[in-house]
């Protein structure tokens, strides 16, 4: 199995940037539409995306508060495993990494899933960027397929 690592820095704390996954009220300003209910270790969160008509659940594996985030989606032939890590490098400026592990190699669309999956992860990011530096929140639909 292959895994996609991602890396951006975002000019905010540890804490602020971790806020923005977990808090409900939060993410839709930069990723999903909408979100159940807060992350939490062992809980099954349904996150939306009302512009794609998309429901997605994710099962949370793991939290470590303003560290890092571990959580399994897709479907059980294709499950992967998303892995958001924070390192607080000063108190203003946070490397958020985002590693999904579980492509195979063998999957007739390997190359293509890599390369769509590696392309949501940085437009996520840059969204991330841009809500939390700047107050920008109108960023996470603007990626054409």
């Amino acid at each position: 199995m292959v895994n996609n690592l991602t890396k951006m820095k975002i000019l905010k704390p540890a804490s602020e940037v971790f806020e923005a996954f977990v808090d409900p009220t939060k993410i839709g300003n930069f990723w999903f539409s909408s979100s159940s209910e807060k992350w939490q270790q062992g809980r099954t969160i349904t996150l939306e995306y009302k512009e794609y008509n998309a429901i997605v659940e994710i099962l949370i594996m793991e939290i470590e508060d303003n560290k890092k985030i571990v959580f399994q989606w897709g479907e059980p032939e294709q499950e992967r495993t998303v892995t958001i890590s924070l390192t607080e490098q000063d108190d203003l400026i946070t490397i958020v990494e985002v590693n999904e592990e579980g492509f195979k190699e063998e999957h007739s669309d390997f190359y293509h899933q890599l390369i769509d999956n590696k392309e949501g992860w940085v437009f996520m990011l840059t969204c991330l960027k841009g809500y939390l530096e700047l107050g920008v929140n109108t960023l996470r639909t603007g990626l054409a397929k």
